[in-house]
């Protein structure tokens, strides 16, 4: 079904993704709103920087040809939630009329159910509002809009009742502490969120985060390309396999206030737990790189005060190593922070292992520092970072 401007349409699905489309970048954002039409707290707002609310709801994920896909389960949803409203924001300087094209779909058991496409000739706004899921009395209908608003996300966000905390930039940068009160007064919004995603690099390798009782589900993410870039294949180059897929695996050890160590890896089978010791858990191993969420490393924040410290690394499984191709890049999120991320840079092929990054208690903070150094094992990295493991050959 094609939607023009203000019409809606039936949702007969729990289960619905909402797709946006633009063929150039631009940033997309999802507000839980109630009644009065703004949200409660941070927990509304799902974006880049805080991918997954509270009780999942509704997620976000973004594909490389820039599509962005919120994955929304309407069961879910309270009794008090009205709508939810999906938007996208271009760049400060660039209009929606520099768009390749811009559409929203709406799609259940692998179907189009519905579509919006926006006509952008001629459209100055930085930002809109493509369209709302809500609810009429016991049915669930998306309407089309793309209302525009001049601004960016900033006033798009505080629009639906966010506040939004500007950052300083330094070497070492320090994050907001975000409420997660559940009673804010939406006429004056306690929320803080975000927007800024960090880069850590040589110049700026730390960032801390404010202390809190319950971070939320912390996710580490690893991705990277599924397979070397195009190279020209010489005649022995076939018999050495040279050009063989690398297969890059997410791995973490974690210490706790007790003392107690543990590794989390696919090798050997040791995934971890959430909700026991050591509350660190490798959620997925992809051998190839072809699952574009990559490998998911979680922390379970609700007990990041029995976790004294967690050191996420990687290591080249199979293949040989060439850390300039993989295109590798590490994410950290936090929920109701800006996203962090690092890239695997200045890669010693000699090595086929690199610690990334460490996540340290720092009196009940999270202290987060890029490491990105390299070592032929994990025997020298424990040895490096004074690790007390024990090894012994393991495979998957």
């Amino acid at each position: 079904m094609n939607l023009t401007l203000g019409a809606n349409t039936i949702i007969n699905h729990n289960d619905i993704i909402v797709k946006i489309s633009s063929g150039l970048p631009v940033d997309a954002s999802a507000f839980r709103l109630f009644a009065n039409n703004k949200v409660k707290d941070d927990l509304d707002m799902v974006f880049y920087g805080q991918p997954n609310n509270e009780n999942g709801s509704i997620s976000w994920k973004q594909d490389h040809n820039n599509n962005h896909e919120f994955i929304v389960n309407l069961s879910k949803l309270a009794n008090d939630v009205t709508k939810v409203a999906f938007t996208i924001t271009c760049d400060e300087y660039q209009p929606i009329s520099q768009l390749l094209n811009l559409s929203v779909q709406i799609i259940a058991n692998n179907q189009v159910i519905a579509v919006g496409e926006v006509d952008i000739t001629d459209r100055p706004e930085k930002a809109l509002i493509m369209g709302e899921i809500y609810r009429r009395n016991s049915e669930w209908k998306f309407r089309f809009i793309a209302q525009g608003f001049n601004g960016g996300l900033k006033p798009l966000a505080e629009n639906f009742g966010v506040n939004i905390v500007d950052e300083e930039n330094s070497s070492e940068t320090k994050t907001n502490q975000v409420s997660n009160t559940n009673q804010v007064n939406n006429s004056n919004p306690s929320s803080k969120v975000n927007l800024d995603k960090i880069s850590l690099s040589k110049d700026k390798t730390t960032v801390s985060l404010d202390k809190q009782d319950n971070y939320g589900m912390i996710g580490i993410n690893l991705n990277w390309n599924k397979s070397n870039k195009e190279q020209k294949k010489g005649f022995l180059s076939s018999f050495l396999n040279i050009n063989k897929n690398i297969d890059l695996d997410l791995a973490a050890f974690v210490r706790l206030k007790d003392k107690s160590i543990y590794v989390i890896q696919a090798l050997g089978n040791t995934f971890g737990s959430l909700n026991s010791p050591c509350y660190v858990k490798l959620m997925e191993d992809d051998r190839s790189g072809s699952n574009k969420d990559g490998e998911w490393i979680y922390i379970n924040g609700k007990h990041w005060k029995q976790i004294d410290e967690v050191l996420i690394y990687t290591f080249i499984y199979e293949g040989v190593p060439n850390w300039n191709q993989t295109d590798a890049i590490v994410r950290v999120q936090v929920p109701g922070q800006p996203e962090i991320e690092t890239q695997l840079t200045e890669g010693d092929n000699k090595n086929r292992l690199c610690a990334i990054v460490q996540l340290k208690n720092d009196k009940g903070a999270i202290k987060i520092q890029r490491l990105n150094k390299y070592f032929r094992g994990q025997r020298e990295l424990a040895h490096a970072y004074r690790w007390n493991f024990r090894w012994q050959a393991g495979r998957k």
